[in-house]
């Protein structure tokens, strides 16, 4: 989607929480042409209503750090990155946004784990 920094903003935060929750959606401002460097960052911004809770959900930081990587022609990267976070979420390992129990760490934890089982 191309759109000023306002609708787009309005726009990714509708379209996560119709999603389930704002801690899963990454976004990209992309310089197609790469003239000048892109930007990737969790929509969800800093959340400073949760900080030290350990309920922030990481979904969407994984998430924008696939994109990343696979914008730096690191696809493959990107997709073992991407197959872990829906592995973990698959085994419910989910935070209190999404109606678990796990706490920040643990859904990393998990992520971090998965990804290390996918690299053997």
């Amino acid at each position: 989607m191309v759109a000023t920094n306002l609708h787009a903003d309005i726009l990714s935060d509708l379209a996560a929480a119709l999603a389930g929750s704002l801690g899963i959606a990454p976004t990209g401002n992309i310089d197609p042409e790469r003239r000048s460097p892109s930007m990737f960052e969790p929509i969800h911004g800093s959340a400073f209503d949760i900080t030290g809770k350990g309920i922030a959900n990481p979904v969407a930081s994984f998430w924008t750090g696939a994109m990343m990587l696979e914008h730096l022609g690191e696809k493959p990267a990107a997709d073992l990155l991407m197959r872990a976070v829906e592995q973990v979420c698959a085994a419910g390992i989910l935070s209190p946004d999404l109606g678990g129990t796990a706490t920040t760490k643990e859904v990393t934890k998990a992520v971090v784990e998965a990804v290390r089982g996918m690299n053997r």
